[in-house]
């Protein structure tokens, strides 16, 4: 069976339980791993976050790479440290965002993004703009829902997340919208069933992604 590591460069372990409980129930056949990065910041969220958490991250990754895993997943949307991880990786790198954006380009769908605080929306449309990917791109809107609030409160944040998306729906001449953040995981049903074009679940579109290279 084909053996691929979540690596969350957050110290949040509970993100990244739910991470693996997406990716194996999208992808039953591939049995994921979930790994936390210990000495990482408590969320991602902008910049300064995403520098603290490379290097443990990297640490992670260089240890996945030697025990032989087949895949590694890098479960933060920033797709924090990716191209220093493809780099010292034997196995194929690739992260949540980064899956997501391509996946939505080869479907033809131009898309939106959803994600957490305004701090994060710079680093997302220079992630896409450095894939290629800018012509695809709606806009990336900012619901202002710390990452952590998704654990906290999913209720709440799960409102101000779909208000948003809908928003992008209404606004953005889109073919669908791209959820923003791994913690988003338990309300992406809730944003499905509150549009009428495509929801993307990173996680999920990631783990999907790595059968195609694995």
């Amino acid at each position: 069976m084909t053996d691929v590591v979540i690596i969350n460069p957050n110290s949040t372990a509970s993100m990244t339980a739910a991470m693996v409980q997406v990716a194996s129930r999208a992808v039953p056949a591939v049995r994921f791993e979930g790994w936390t990065s210990r000495k990482g910041p408590p969320a991602i969220q902008g910049t300064a976050d995403g520098d603290a958490a490379t290097p443990p991250l990297l640490e992670l990754v260089a240890r996945a790479s030697a025990e032989g895993h087949d895949g590694i997943i890098i479960g933060c949307f920033d797709d924090t440290g990716l191209r220093q991880a493809a780099e010292i990786s034997a196995c194929p790198v690739i992260g949540i965002g980064q899956a997501s954006y391509h996946y939505a380009a080869l479907r033809q769908w131009r898309f939106s993004v959803v994600t957490t605080l305004s701090v994060s929306v710079p680093v997302l449309e220079t992630n896409i703009r450095s894939s290629g990917l800018d012509a695809s791109l709606g806009r990336v809107r900012a619901s202002e829902v710390p990452v952590l609030e998704l654990e906290k409160d999913p209720g709440q944040a799960g409102s101000a997340i779909k208000a948003e998306a809908m928003k992008a729906q209404s606004e953005d001449d889109i073919a669908a919208v791209v959820l923003g953040c791994a913690g988003m995981v338990q309300v992406v049903s809730d944003v499905r069933q509150a549009l009428d074009i495509e929801v993307i679940d990173p996680v999920e579109c990631a783990a999907r992604c790595m059968t195609w290279l694995t």
